[in-house]
């Protein structure tokens, strides 16, 4: 085993306890974990890995994507790198289980006591209101001669990482103006609403979706669809780190936001595949699940949908670092990634009512989706304006300024407001979409129909568009945020223009904002505009709100 002395801390790998957490006494030391360790890219070590500043630059029709198989072979990892990890294993009481160049990741086994000498940690047991955890507090250490090698150490603290961000139907709040509030929709409506093109279905595409708790009933899609004269999508479960398909019976559990993601990507794109990733709830089963379907070669997903995250305050620099970076491979290979801005307001649901962001919607490679409440009838918006019923406990759309990642230079002219820390940051989010539970979405879920709204539907809503939208280029699209924000692209957005979500600097307002973006998406401008058409001509024959 490695000295002590020839140890090193592991960069931004400090991890303090949940807010409200007590230690009640130390990790079972003989528990068998699995831990992943993720590793640097090749081509980082030759100093060559491409920034996808570049690739965004670059318009749609000019672009070159990696395959998955030249992606590996490019900026996989070094066999060397995995190597050393193995032999650090080894020479620790540790095995390998599993490893993967593509996703840059060697999974290692063992008891908590050998992993805890191993990186030098105590491993502790902690209760929580949300139930008990094993974490760790402060940082990891790791071998000095593997410095260079290792990015990120996950799976010793095993907290719950993130929430789902969908919001129940409640009964109109008091004072919301009549033609906002007590409308719902199918999610055909809402893509009828948004002029998604009618004549595609997202035919030879697939969906990723990530779930990080509940499942999905075969016997409830097949009745969500077939009261939409809808045929099914071919819809596939695929297990991580353990997680697995688990419907829990009750419609107020996870299982409401499997099924919310399938039913709405798979109504707006039927002729779509849907490969649903199951993993633990934790930054370890997160990040796997995530490189798990960017890199997948059976499925071969063109778009990532995500309607879980949490405060970028309550998660490790690190974990915020690997997810990033896989987000940016996501984008060498021409995969979009959505993510759900959070359905708090500005305060991202953190207990020290600070402005927060939610992460992973902050990642300037992801496109952050935010909500709004929404009026129309068939694809005439009579009115549409920011979520907000904080008020009312209702919940609000996420948005603001990050924290942790830089201003990206798409957001240069979307006069984005200075972070609470006073530096220049990602405004979240890019785009919107309905998500006020009194304007939501009617879906079926363990044999119960009801109406569900969140950001959490509006990332599967604009996962299902992209998949339409690639099946007509027949390109990926990819790396989207700083295509929208050229002046053709952002025209072709609902303006919204009312409302904020909760904080005075948060207003709605022409242009970009911290509330709902760009606003908005109509789908056939977009796809017109994307494809390098007259917006105008698109728009001119369509009825305006």
């Amino acid at each position: 085993m490695t000295a002590q002395s020839n140890k090193v801390e592991l960069r931004s790998s400090s991890r303090a306890p949940l807010p409200g957490a007590r230690r009640i006494g130390p990790a079972d030391p003989n528990e068998i974990i699995d831990v992943t360790v993720v590793v640097r890219r090749r081509s980082k070590a030759a100093g060559t890995f491409p920034h996808i500043g570049g690739l965004g630059k670059t318009p749609l029709r000019q672009r070159r994507h990696l395959t998955r198989e030249e992606f590996a072979a490019t900026h996989g990892a070094l066999a060397d790198d995995l190597a050393r990890i193995r032999s650090f294993a080894t020479a620790n009481g540790l095995r390998v289980k599993e490893e993967s160049i593509p996703r840059r990741s060697i999974v290692l086994s063992g008891p908590v006591s050998a992993f805890s000498r191993a990186f030098d940690v105590e491993l502790s047991r902690f209760e929580h209101p949300k139930g008990t955890y094993r974490g760790r507090t402060g940082p990891l250490k790791i071998p000095t001669d593997l410095a260079d090698a290792i990015e990120g150490v996950f799976g010793l603290d095993n907290r719950p990482q993130a929430q789902p961000h969908f919001r129940r139907g409640r009964k109109t709040a008091a004072g919301m103006a009549p033609r906002l509030a007590g409308q719902t929709y199918t999610p055909v409506q809402v893509a009828q609403a948004y002029d998604f093109p009618a004549n595609l279905n997202g035919a030879g595409q697939c969906i990723a979706i990530l779930e990080l708790g509940g499942g999905y009933n075969a016997a409830d899609l097949n009745q969500f669809f077939g009261n939409l004269n809808i045929p099914v999508p071919q819809v596939a479960a695929i297990p991580v780190d353990g997680g697995a398909n688990a419907p829990t019976g009750d419609p107020n559990s996870d299982d409401t936001e499997v099924a919310l993601d399938i039913e709405v990507a798979g109504a707006v794109a039927p002729g779509a595949s849907i490969a649903v990733y199951f993993a633990p709830n934790t930054d370890q089963g997160f990040l796997d699940a995530l490189t798990t379907a960017i890199h997948d070669s059976t499925n071969k997903p063109s778009v990532v949908s995500i309607s879980w995250g949490g405060p970028e305050s309550q998660w490790t620099e690190q974990a915020m670092t690997a997810f990033d970076a896989a987000c940016q491979d996501a984008a060498t290979l021409g995969v979009t990634v959505c993510a759900a801005a959070g359905d708090n307001g500005s305060t991202d649901g953190a207990q020290d009512n600070q402005l927060h962001v939610d992460f992973p919607a902050s990642s300037p490679a992801i496109l952050a989706c935010g909500g709004t409440v929404l009026d129309a009838t068939g694809n005439q918006i009579n009115d549409e304006e920011t979520w907000n019923e904080l008020a009312t406990g209702g919940g609000a759309t996420g948005g603001g300024v990050s924290q942790v990642f830089p201003l990206p230079s798409w957001q240069q002219n979307a006069n984005v407001p200075a972070a609470p820390n006073n530096t220049q940051g990602r405004g979240v989010p890019d785009v919107a979409g309905d998500a006020d539970p009194n304007s939501g979405y009617q879906i079926l879920v363990d044999g119960q129909s009801g109406v569900v709204g969140g950001t959490s539907a509006v990332a599967p809503l604009w996962a299902g568009l992209i998949a339409v939208m690639n099946q007509q280029l027949a390109t990926a699209v990819g790396y989207l945020n700083p295509l929208l924000y050229t002046p053709a692209v952002a025209a072709t957005f609902h303006d919204i223009t009312a409302g904020n979500n909760g904080a005075p600097l948060y207003n709605a307002g022409p242009g970009w904002d911290a509330c709902t973006g760009l606003g908005s998406p109509d789908g056939t401008a977009l796809l017109a505009a994307l494809a390098g058409q007259p917006a105008a001509m698109t728009q001119a024959a369509k009825p305006q709100p």
